[in-house]
């Protein structure tokens, strides 16, 4: 189901000149003639837990004018350590509809499109419709609807960023729509267990491991859909899609996949590369090899 909600979307004089004061200070770092351009962007964030709710509320701080966003669940207890909208006063509350609300108590003129079921095939089309860039900000184990959001980027000629919290850091991927597609880079096929294709994803998402040293694979458990995670990470990942959306939006030169980049504050060390064929990589496969075995002698997956 869609939602509306559509301010000063004609620019009229109380927008302009609340918009000059509230993001005067990103000027010095952006030019003028950039920061409108990010005003008149179109965002749209799929997933609003841990990392999406953190990349709205920094886009609307950015300056970006329009939304579309969609999470189907709502808020609760376990939420607390690391989601931006999870407070005492939002339990029970659709995620969706509290981050519109604190979108716009941060710009009253933003124009949002909520999508409060979340996104499937059958509104995939209106949540990217206008974009000018998708972020995925989705559940770690929600593996099905990202692979669909990802296709429809692509089908759509829209760049695609993901990105998560590993450990007390985070890692992101570009994927440009005309360069290597989010189920290549995964090596995801239809046919695949739900558990196997999580566990691809998460091995590609950060293929250098600078985790490896405290974050053991035993932690996750596939059949129960858990993984740990820190707000530490959370906002790192946030900070790295926001940084590198903006560059996409003003034109700049990004490395979509296969490249990657992981930052982890923990071991002090920022780590970008290229990962030949993406998951396919040998050093890949034995890794998916080996955190199977782990993870099926530990009962964690089927």
């Amino acid at each position: 189901m869609l939602h509306s909600t559509i301010k000063g979307a004609d620019f009229g004089e109380e927008e302009t000149a609340f918009y000059a004061e509230a993001f005067m200070r990103n000027i010095g770092l952006l030019k003028e003639e950039e920061q409108e351009k990010l005003h008149n962007a179109h965002i749209a964030i799929a997933g609003l837990g841990g990392v999406g709710g953190i990349h709205a509320l920094s886009f609307a701080r950015l300056g970006v004018g329009r939304f579309s966003i969609s999470d189907k669940d709502t808020f609760e207890t376990a939420n607390i350590n690391r989601q931006a909208g999870a407070t005492q006063d939002t339990f029970g509350q659709d995620k969706a509809e509290v981050l519109e609300k604190m979108i716009h108590a941060i710009n009253p003129f933003a124009e949002v499109r909520r999508f409060s079921h979340g996104i499937s095939e059958e509104t995939v089309d209106a949540f990217l419709a206008d974009a000018s860039l998708v972020i995925d900000g989705l559940d770690f184990f929600e593996i099905g609807v990202r692979r669909l959001l990802f296709r429809k980027a692509q089908e759509k000629n829209l760049s695609a960023i993901t990105a998560g919290p590993v450990g007390f850091g985070g890692a992101m991927l570009v994927f440009d729509p005309q360069g290597m597609s989010f189920d290549a880079y995964f090596d995801l096929h239809d046919g695949m267990s739900e558990e196997e294709m999580v566990l691809l994803f998460g091995i590609g998402l950060a293929p250098a491991l600078l985790q490896r040293k405290y974050f053991k694979p035993d932690t996750i458990d596939l059949k129960k859909r858990s993984a740990p995670s820190l707000v530490t990470g959370t906002l790192f990942a946030s900070g790295l899609v926001t940084c590198e959306a903006v560059k996409i939006l003003l034109g700049e030169k990004v490395y979509p996949a296969p490249h990657f980049s992981q930052f982890d504050p923990y071991v002090r060390r920022y780590k970008k590369g290229y990962l030949w064929g993406g998951n396919r990589h040998p050093l890949q496969r034995f890794k998916k090899w080996y955190i199977l075995r782990k993870l099926k002698q530990q009962q964690k997956i089927s």
